[in-house]
């Protein structure tokens, strides 16, 4: 097996088209050129195959009458393997998976956090939802058709769809953090869909591309493999104008998304920017976005969020998130949709203990933002603290 991982993924060709390999993210995602390639490249029969970990052991405690405390591991590991066909034609096989489903159907504690299921009765609320076992089981074929364009086709079961910008545990800018996003829901939770069909264009440094795709969001049995009708549709249209820069604007229509309410249908879309910038010995990675869902015949509810990275060399990195959602799955009571904020800042210790692999401590503090309607509800603006320790390959 030949060692290629010194190219770091910006000396090599993607699998979907004719640019920088560091270019591509989860599913058919693009993130800026710049980006670091996290990962074991190597050559095996004829196929360059790639291999990546990262899991992190956590312990969090989320203040305040809705929160509480957990220890738990989550993380991905991730391995794909590629080959031209002939000159020109390229197969990609992609495979992922998670430890979530070992913390428990109830996931963990995140104050703001809402969407999917622990029991098929009952909605998750302020807490985040274990990710299935298997995250992804994928393939593409893509064939050059000019120096700088080729048309691809992709499909995963279960795979992501061409809807927003790459999942939060592939964004550079937010993968150092060990908690998810509030904003998940509006922006990338069909990372995992049960059946999903994609078909693309590009040309340079522009990319457009629509799905077919099963619109019901995972069930509470984690360890499944589900299949159903491919019903509902996304499109994104994606632009590097720059190595520092990724942008997309995307809109998908979602039939039946939630187990918990199969009648009503969902309607979302998304535009973000993501700017890398890499200097002597690190790396900063930002990500702006903004996303709108509007679900059965509730009113339209928004989603911001900004987040940002920066690794000043091999041991040390800061991250930060700050969010503000529009939420009326927080307290059905109310008669008005609640909007809620949430700002955290971290930062992790890695230490190399070989080639390819780190090991990391870190911790992040948060400050959640309730507003008067759910001041009486959460107790105040409730504070949250993560530590953990985390294995890296790759």
């Amino acid at each position: 097996m030949e060692d290629m991982s010194d190219h770091g993924g910006h000396g090599l060709v993607g699998a979907l088209g004719p640019y920088a390999m560091s270019r591509e993210a989860s599913g058919t995602s693009w993130q800026p050129d710049a980006s670091a390639h996290d990962g074991v490249h190597g050559e095996v029969a004829g196929w360059m195959v790639m291999g990546h970990a990262l899991l992190n052991g956590v312990y969090t405690d989320q203040s305040g009458p809705r929160g509480g405390e957990k220890a738990f591991l989550a993380g991905m590991v991730m391995g794909a393997a590629r080959r031209d066909l002939r000159p020109g034609t390229t197969l990609n096989l992609r495979a992922m998976a998670s430890p979530d489903p070992f913390m428990g159907k109830r996931g963990y504690p995140l104050l703001l956090a809402a969407g999917e299921t622990a029991d098929g009765v009952t909605e998750l609320v302020d807490r985040q939802h274990p990710h299935e076992l298997l995250m992804e089981l994928s393939a593409s074929l893509a064939q050059r058709v000019n120096d700088r364009g080729s048309v691809f086709v992709y499909a995963g079961l279960p795979g992501e769809p061409a809807f927003g910008p790459p999942v939060f545990m592939h964004r550079q800018s937010a993968m150092d953090s060990p908690e998810a996003p509030i904003s998940h829901h509006w922006f990338d939770s069909t990372h995992i869909t049960f059946g999903v069909l994609t078909a693309g264009y590009v040309q340079g440094d522009w990319k457009i591309e629509a799905s077919r795709f099963r619109g019901r969001e995972p069930d509470q049995d984690r360890f499944d493999i589900e299949t159903g009708e491919l019903d509902s549709t996304a499109v994104r249209v994606s632009w590097n104008p720059a190595p520092e820069w990724a942008l997309q604007a995307s809109w998908a229509d979602l039939t039946s998304p939630e187990q918990l309410h199969p009648k009503e249908d969902e309607t979302r879309w998304s535009v973000s920017a993501l700017r890398t910038v890499r200097f002597d010995g690190g790396w900063w990675a930002t990500t702006f976005a903004f996303a709108q869902k509007e679900h059965g015949d509730d009113p339209a509810a928004d989603a911001w969020l900004l987040e940002s990275a920066v690794s000043f060399n091999d041991r040390w990195t800061i991250f930060g998130r700050a969010e503000r959602v529009e939420n009326g799955e927080l307290e059905e009571s109310l008669s008005d949709v609640p909007t809620v904020g949430r700002l955290s800042l971290g930062a992790i210790r890695d230490w190399r203990v070989a080639e390819h692999v780190k090991i990391g401590i870190g911790a992040n503090l948060t400050q959640n933002f309730i507003g008067d309607e759910l001041d009486a509800v959460y107790g105040g603006d409730p504070l949250g603290a993560t530590a953990f320790v985390r294995l890296k390959i790759g």
